[in-house]
């Protein structure tokens, strides 16, 4: 099949490119660097060299595409510490983008990489952007079949708490303790879409992606083993000790809110609502497996 590819050589992109032209696809990967021309086609993919941003150039890419794979890539858009930048109108410019795209090439099958939260537009902070580009993609005719695949947290975000532990010795974010909550690896990520390419397309369906389901309080020990900190906590602060943290260092307001009431609906458990009443087969790679790289990296 002929598959386009958006994200660049991003996290899920490059992966996903390698398993499907492992497979014996045709990809087209779109990357808004033209530096990057040839490492995509060192993979074995064509190069797309233009932007999201230009719904032209989506339209002449997605020509002849069997399936298109579509996320809300950040390129254009701004800084999370722009306090000008109108998050909001941005991914909706990227949503209506996509669809416009989709629906002048006569794309009739299309894998969206939303997120866990997509399913509401309350209550979930800056995840609601997900549920606005789905709702956008739902506006397409219905003979465009549409697999929207809503992975949970990344391990990979785990490297964002590398500063608070080497600077405070622990992990600190407004939520925490014993409560599990569900994780992913890209890994995971970019199998389940490959194997989701081959399957048939009908209508409109949901996939949440999960490897793993862990507890704050397990991750830091974890995490704290192997980097050789047996004693690492996640420690929890009030939300608005965290928000002001996050404002003080210049954060743009509304995503520092966002993420405030973000990790306010995983404590409570209104995040995984939607997930636990369509939970998925949990992927093969494992938090043991992610903090080998983990422990690497923060030595380094």
């Amino acid at each position: 099949m002929n598959i386009v590819i958006t994200g660049s050589l991003g996290n899920i992109s490059k992966l996903l490119a390698e398993e499907l032209i492992q497979k014996g696809h045709s990809v087209t990967i779109i990357s808004s660097k033209a530096g990057r021309q040839m490492a995509i086609e060192a993979l074995g993919a064509k190069a797309a060299i233009g932007t999201i941003q230009d719904a032209d150039f989506l339209t002449a890419t997605f020509q002849g595409a069997d399936i298109v794979y579509l996320m809300e890539a950040w390129e254009g858009i701004g800084s999370l510490f722009d306090n000008d930048v109108d998050f909001v109108a941005a991914f909706t410019r990227i949503g209506n983008n996509y669809r416009q795209a989709a629906e002048r090439a006569g794309v009739k099958r299309i894998v969206h990489l939303s997120s866990i939260g997509a399913h509401t537009d309350q209550g979930t902070g800056s995840l609601r952007l997900h549920n606005t580009v789905e709702n956008i993609l739902n506006q397409l005719p219905l003979d465009t079949a549409i697999k929207f695949m809503r992975p949970v947290g990344f391990f990979t975000n785990l490297y964002r708490y590398v500063h608070s532990i080497k600077t405070q010795g622990a992990i600190v974010q407004s939520y925490g303790g014993d409560q599990k909550e569900p994780w992913v690896s890209p890994l995971d990520i970019a199998a389940t879409i490959a194997e989701e390419m081959e399957k048939p397309f009908a209508g409109r369906t949901v996939r949440y992606l999960a490897s793993e389901e862990l507890s704050p309080n397990e991750i830091a020990a974890a995490l704290g083993k192997a980097i050789g900190m047996p004693g690492l906590k996640w420690k929890v602060i009030p939300p608005d000790q965290m928000l002001k943290g996050m404002l003080d260092a210049g954060m743009n307001e509304w995503i520092a809110n966002g993420m405030v009431q973000m990790q306010a609906a995983q404590q409570s458990g209104r995040l995984y609502e939607d997930y636990y009443r369509n939970k998925p087969k949990l992927g093969k790679v494992k938090l043991a497996d992610f903090i080998k790289e983990f422990a690497i990296a923060y030595h380094q």
